[in-house]
């Protein structure tokens, strides 16, 4: 990436009051700082960020994305539920847009950083002479898990402002600063399903419709029938309208015969985990099983695992204690203390 005397930044402004204060605080740190908003499904946020890009007296520029964002991002959601995993597009989104193509930008403009709103930190250890993702420094808002997947040629060339502060400090600051957005609520959606109906939106995008199908029992007995496969995910127990006796939960799909098998929540656990498609961020691979803790699901309580390295970017974790409903196409991301080991796509358990 291309470097310059002076410090330099591309802020990505989503018009939220996240990015308007991590550009703030760039600003006050004494960084040249341009405005991003990347238009990827819609811009109904971009009048937000270009009139706060313009309070702070910064050069804002629109960065059109969408084609590319339906490629690799919703595409792929589709075609992971389409498969009977459960997809992770933030994650996808941060790898192939914000920390892809927003530093491809950035590095045209000779800008030597992006910075976003993230709630994580990154140092650089002298030892390794390498970048280390880290914690946020207060728990409750730690978006680390969302960043497992970054380079080392991503984390020289990336800023998390925000990485040891609570979100009340940052409203605090929108709000001495007159900014619109102070009291902006964060969406929890994914943003381009806002009302959570992701298999209504999969039917509109693709044209295609899901048919109903049977539920099984784990002895495969047909016990019912269910609304389309793809409508379901591990581990649900809402929403399946068994009238069985006893509580029965999500156990497993299969997609080709568009079948939902159910049974007791004993039956969703497991100690062994497969992964793909892995980023260690401390080191190359290591050298052998390495102790971690690890979470399967973004608000999961960290358990602790041995991870083994395979060959072709895989892992295999053993955990201490089984795990309940890890889902395919999530992320499995490692720590060791507040430190990122790494992370990848789950891709099967035993």
């Amino acid at each position: 990436m291309q470097e310059t005397r002076e410090k330099s930044a591309l802020i990505a402004m989503s018009g939220g009051v996240d990015s308007s204060v991590a550009a703030h605080l760039m600003l006050e740190a004494g960084y040249r700082c341009e405005g991003a908003f990347m238009e990827l499904h819609g811009s109904a946020d971009l009048t937000d960020a270009a009139a706060l890009a313009a309070q702070m007296g910064i050069p804002f520029m629109v960065l059109r994305y969408a084609p590319a964002f339906r490629e690799q991002v919703i595409e792929k959601f589709i075609r992971v539920y389409e498969s009977g995993g459960t997809p992770n597009p933030c994650i996808d989104c941060n790898r192939q847009m914000k920390f892809g193509k927003m530093l491809q930008a950035a590095a045209e403009k000779g800008l030597q950083y992006v910075v976003t709103g993230h709630y994580a930190r990154i140092e650089y250890d002298e030892v390794s002479g390498r970048y280390l993702l880290k914690k946020a420094l207060h728990a409750e808002k730690d978006q680390s898990y969302v960043l497992y997947m970054l380079t080392q040629q991503q984390l020289a060339h990336i800023q998390f402002p925000l990485g040891s502060m609570e979100k009340r400090e940052v409203r605090a600051i929108a709000e001495r600063l007159g900014f619109a957005n102070a009291g902006k609520q964060e969406s929890q959606d994914i943003c381009f399903v806002p009302d959570g109906d992701y298999c209504a939106f999969m039917e509109s995008y693709t044209g295609k419709s899901y048919p109903p199908g049977d539920f099984l029992d784990l002895e495969g007995r047909t016990i019912g029938r269910h609304r389309g496969a793809v409508r379901y995910t591990l581990g649900q127990r809402k929403g399946l309208n068994l009238a069985m006796g006893t509580p029965v939960y999500v156990c497993g799909k299969s997609m080709a015969e568009n079948t939902v098998t159910v049974g007791p929540e004993s039956a969703l656990f497991t100690k062994t985990v497969f992964a793909e498609d892995v980023n260690w961020i401390p080191f190359e691979a290591p050298g052998g099983p390495l102790q971690v803790t690890a979470k399967t699901r973004y608000r999961q309580k960290e358990q602790r695992a041995l991870v083994y390295p395979l060959e072709g970017r895989r892992m295999r974790l053993e955990f201490e204690e089984p795990q309940r409903a890890v889902t395919i196409g999530q992320a499995v991301v490692l720590y060791s203390g507040d430190t990122v080991v790494g992370g990848g796509t789950i891709t099967g358990t035993e």
